[in-house]
């Protein structure tokens, strides 16, 4: 790989650490929500959406992860 993709590559890591962390930080922030929910909404559609929500970000933070670990294997081989 040549500098100049190789610089590009980076570039993309970069933009893709800076979104994840602040994904990192509204899962964190949904999660808080869900958890401060009172015990009577345990299994009720609102706490469900909000459990759901923290599934979806949190697998988006890993997927962003594997991105990154991905583009950084093929500029690092």
């Amino acid at each position: 790989m040549n500098n100049v993709r190789r610089k590009e590559l980076n570039k993309i890591i970069e933009s893709l650490e800076i979104l994840k962390g602040e994904l990192e930080t509204l899962y964190e922030d949904e999660e808080t929500c869900r958890d401060n929910l009172p015990e009577s909404l345990y299994g009720s559609e609102k706490y469900d959406r909000a459990d759901e929500a923290c599934y979806n970000l949190e697998s988006a933070c890993d997927s962003l992860e594997e991105a990154i670990d991905y583009i950084d294997s093929a500029v690092n081989g």
